[in-house]
């Protein structure tokens, strides 16, 4: 498993602790990485093309696809011969497996799981949106092989919609939304029942403006569904099997199980676990 920005590999251990305990995968690892591990980034502040919005996955992130390239070695030694790998990202860690599996030997991988990536790079020209990424994502856009969901390789994304951002100023018209995670061999978006509610609210939470402003950084918009921190719309990617969660939190950390639960709480995980089974 690959975790995501600023995640330890502790942060996971209940899931883990889960997927070898209640569904027996004995081969669940988690790449080897602490927090002030994450201050190795700072490294890309010295390369030019940081500052132009134009910077490469290599060498800067090398530390951390190498401690992936370690727990993916781990797995394949745990697993039965010429057993098949899954890897799994969350977040961040969505998107750099698919530098991994460009990068380093994915032949045996034959399923890619991401739990709340922002896969998608922003929008270019939209007023206060800056590249967090600074052309991170860019570059795995225009270099990395596309999402498939075929029988020898399957890539699942996985979306929260925990809460609807807002514009930082004004009102904004939020519909009544039920989610209904679909899950099919032929793939798909994910479906969105609506009560066409477009009635505007008597007010609007700073919270919703807040997490609003953090979606507009990713995705270009504000009034959008998502889980805290990534949109839902930048979750999912074409070609891939798309699944949303209704309220669905970012990270384990600062998670609820019963209250605000993350991607892998025990009643979020039984629901997408059997792609790792199957």
């Amino acid at each position: 498993m690959a975790q995501g920005l600023g995640n330890n590999t502790g942060d996971y251990a209940r899931l883990v602790a889960a997927l070898r305990d209640d569904f027996g995968l004995p081969a669940a690892v988690v790449a080897r990485v602490t927090r002030p591990d994450w201050l190795r980034n700072a490294a890309g502040l010295l390369d030019a093309n940081y500052w132009r919005g134009t910077l490469r996955p290599r060498p800067v992130l090398d530390w951390y696809l190498k401690r992936v390239d370690e727990a993916v070695s781990e797995a394949r030694e745990l697993c039965a011969s010429g057993g098949k790998v899954s890897l799994i990202g969350h977040s961040a860690g969505g998107w750099l497996a698919r530098v991994y599996m460009e990068e380093f030997d994915a032949s045996d991988i034959s399923l890619l799981l991401t739990l709340g990536t922002p896969h998608l790079p922003p929008p270019k020209g939209v007023p206060g949106v800056i590249d967090q990424t600074r052309g991170l994502l860019n570059y795995v856009e225009k270099n990395c092989a596309p999402a498939v969901y075929t029988p020898g390789l399957r890539y699942v994304c996985i979306a929260g919609r925990y809460i609807q951002g807002a514009p930082l100023l004004g009102n904004s018209a939020v519909a009544s939304d039920e989610v209904l995670a679909v899950d099919s061999p032929e793939g798909g978006e994910a479906v969105i029942i609506s009560t066409n509610d477009k009635s505007t609210p008597s007010s609007v939470t700073w919270r919703a403006r807040f997490v609003g402003q953090g979606y507009k950084q990713v995705c270009g918009r504000a009034d959008v569904w998502g889980d805290g921190v990534v949109p839902e719309m930048a979750a999912h990617l074409e070609g891939a099997l798309n699944i949303s969660f209704d309220g669905v939190y970012h990270s384990p950390v600062g998670a609820d199980d019963e209250q605000r639960p993350w991607y892998g709480s025990p009643a979020i995980l039984k629901q997408w676990v059997h792609h790792l089974l199957s």
